[in-house]
């Protein structure tokens, strides 16, 4: 890498790596999000503020989000505890043990 005004480069980032960065990154917020969807179907049910057919909707929508996303994770060669990025002293983003 060059450097630019005497400054040595901070980041080293070939290609590989960037890419499976970002797809862990884009993986994870999809996860996040399917994480919540179900909690909040999960409330809705013991609610009771879905019928039936929308509460079957919802299961069989959920399972098959999950099916891809471990298609998606099988296909970038990552594992679960690879989308559950670590903040430091924050944490990590997903709850432990999830899955």
């Amino acid at each position: 890498m060059t450097e630019f005004g005497g400054i040595p480069p901070r980041i080293d980032a070939d290609p590989e790596s960037v890419e499976r960065g970002l797809v862990t990154l884009v993986l994870t917020l999809v996860e996040l999000l399917r994480q919540l969807m179900e909690r909040q179907a999960l409330r809705r049910v013991d609610k009771g503020d879905l019928s039936e057919a929308e509460i079957e909707r919802i299961g069989t929508t959920l399972m098959l989000l999950e099916e891809r996303m471990d298609e998606l994770r099988d296909h970038f060669d990552l594992t679960p505890e690879d989308l559950n990025i670590d903040l430091g002293p924050l944490g990590t983003l997903l709850p432990r043990n999830e899955r």
